[in-house]
């Protein structure tokens, strides 16, 4: 199965994409037998929400990679910062140019420095993936504090808090082999 992690922080110095890194190398290791892909928004410039891409023709010639891998993709980890209490725009804008997500699994992942770790955007997460026709996890991953639990390079420093991320890759990882089994028949 294809799994995109998606690292909604669109700032060059994104801290947040700490826990990106960190999920990208735990979820190889544990699970080698899907295929993981890590996608930064900030390395891609999407512009604002004109058009929608229902297919991968839809597309201009400078996305065709990043088409290929949104629908190329089975199920999604969205990690993002709170701003405002709400999710990246480039998070939001990235899945309103391809808003059908039918079937697809999707992981919840808030960071932030503060103590609430970004609940407020999580719970309006799951609310926004149903309206682009996926299924949201009930387990989420928030991460409170998170400037002191990853260093830059994606290292776990808090080791009490690998049981909070095991039950949510346990959880994700269920409902995604769960979901691409029903959908595929099998």
């Amino acid at each position: 199965m294809k799994i995109t992690i998606v690292s909604g922080s669109p700032r060059l110095e994104s801290v947040t994409a700490r826990v990106a890194y960190y999920l990208e190398k735990f979820f190889k290791q544990k699970y080698p037998q899907h295929e993981f892909t890590l996608l930064e928004l900030r390395n891609h410039q999407i512009p604002l929400i004109q058009k929608v891409w229902t297919k991968p023709d839809d597309v201009p010639a400078e996305f065709k990679e990043l088409a290929n891998t949104i629908t190329g993709s089975e199920a999604f980890v969205l990690l993002t910062p709170e701003y405002n209490g709400s999710m990246s725009s480039a998070i939001r804008n990235l899945f309103d140019h391809f808003p059908k997500q039918t079937k697809k699994t999707f992981g919840i992942v808030t960071a932030s420095e503060g103590a609430m770790g970004g609940i407020r955007a999580a719970v309006g997460m799951q609310n926004q993936i149903c309206g682009w026709f996926g299924i949201p996890c009930p387990n989420m991953l928030i991460v409170p504090g998170m400037d002191k639990k990853f260093d830059e390079k994606g290292n776990l420093l808090d080791e009490k808090f690998s049981n909070n991320i095991m039950t949510f890759t346990n959880e994700f990882i269920w409902l995604a082999e769960a979901v691409a089994t029903k959908k595929h028949g099998a």
